[in-house]
């Protein structure tokens, strides 16, 4: 097993920046070994007051959208501004050797490169939404080492985008031109979410489109009903490769931040968000701690055949399991 270092050493190689000592620290906190479960807990309680200084913008859009190349676009962009910026690209994981594709690393050579940008591939296991199950410790992670904005970026599979949305200050839908989806209307669920939609590679022949779609999508926004937070989502166009547009991007988030703070939903919201990652924490750890426990592994062992054979309901089984679980834990 990889030696682990210590809750100190940790602590202060993230708080000192030290991007080595980050990615170590990343990797002890997304470990599913249960060694590592009470460290990783006692690292994120040690640096937390070092976080929440960051904005956390959430990147989604279907796979051919270009999510990767705006990413290195934009990020190259916000360091230009004196930024500092981390990316977390999540990868999906395969659902037979569980392992992930970790290509976006690949994929942004530049803003890899740069001293001011911090890129981790994560894979996204069994989560839902295209998120790492740890995405939430890795972003406080991130900020004690002073990264300025955080860029999650989702698979964009259709899962349930919900997951990112309940993480991160301002949701970014990124939309093609021309690819029929203005019509079909099947990202609604999406576009209620979205606190700002790209029409992306509005450059060339497809920028006359860009612009029809635009206006398509700023009339099918009116009818949605406005935000608890008051904010009516904006849409734009822009080019990763002409850069056109990724200022206006910056500006809009800006201007989302400045709202959210004066009326008082950004503090809110990230409340919010805490409670929920406390209710997920919860969750994982009595799942862990109910099938690691040996009396209802071995009930669920033999029980499985039945289940599989259609002898046993497996309501019947998951019943009998609970309550085996819960005698020997109270």
């Amino acid at each position: 097993m990889r030696k682990r270092l210590t809750l100190q050493a940790y602590k202060s190689g993230v708080l000192s920046g030290d991007r080595t000592k980050l990615s170590q620290a990343i990797t002890l906190v997304e470990s599913s070994l249960e060694s590592d479960l009470t460290l990783a807990s006692q690292l994120v309680q040690e640096i937390l007051p070092s976080t929440g200084n960051s904005i956390r913008v959430g990147i989604t859009g279907v796979p051919g959208v270009g999510k990767s190349t705006f990413i290195e676009a934009f990020g190259r962009h916000l360091i230009s501004q004196g930024k500092r910026v981390a990316v977390l690209a999540v990868d999906p994981s395969s659902q037979k050797s569980k392992g992930s594709i970790l290509g976006d690393k690949t994929r942004m050579e530049q803003l890899a490169g740069n001293p001011n940008a911090f890129i981790r591939p994560s894979p996204t296991g069994n989560t839902l939404g295209g998120v790492s199950a740890k995405t939430r410790e890795v972003m406080l992670l991130c900020e004690a080492a002073g990264f300025d904005v955080i860029l999650v970026e989702t698979v964009g599979v259709g899962q349930s985008e919900t997951a990112v949305k309940g993480m991160v200050d301002f949701f970014l839908l990124l939309m093609l031109a021309g690819a029929g989806d203005e019509l079909q209307g099947i990202k609604k669920g999406i576009m209620e979410m979205a606190d700002g939609l790209l029409i992306h590679k509005a450059d060339e022949e497809n920028l006359s489109q860009a612009k029809k779609a635009k206006t398509t999508y700023t009339q099918a926004l009116h009818l949605f009903p406005p935000g608890e937070n008051g904010w009516s989502p904006k849409v734009l166009t822009g080019s990763s490769i002409t850069h056109e547009g990724l200022p206006e991007v910056w500006e809009l988030i800006l201007a989302f931040q400045e709202k959210m703070i004066a009326n008082g939903f950004f503090e809110q919201n990230r409340a919010n968000q805490r409670l929920n990652w406390l209710h997920e924490n919860i969750q994982n750890l009595l799942e862990r701690a109910f099938f690691s426990h040996p009396e209802v592994s071995s009930l669920l062992e033999e029980g499985k055949e039945k289940v599989k054979s259609g002898e046993a309901s497996p309501m019947s089984l998951a019943k009998k399991a609970t309550e085996l679980f819960l005698k020997n834990s109270l």
